[in-house]
């Protein structure tokens, strides 16, 4: 098992805040993740909180991101 997977898994770190619109030292909200999750890639979602853009495309990646983001926080605790 790869002692550093969680470094090897980011390969590009803010992305997922340029994405969404959330500057860099603002927390990504749970309830915004679970909602792209939630989401099929090539959907249109609305932001259910008050930070970031209003409306989302989910890709594929930012999905992938989002999964990333929320294990992450679970983590930690």
């Amino acid at each position: 098992m790869i002692k550093t997977w969680i470094q090897k898994a980011i390969q590009h770190p803010g992305k997922l805040h340029s994405d969404l619109g959330i500057p860099k030292p603002e927390k990504i909200p749970i309830k915004l993740l679970d909602a792209i999750i939630r989401a099929k890639a090539g959907q249109k979602i609305t932001n259910p909180t008050s930070v970031g853009k209003k409306k989302i495309l989910v890709s594929r990646k930012i999905e992938q991101r989002a999964i990333l983001a929320r294990n992450l926080k679970r983590l930690r605790k």
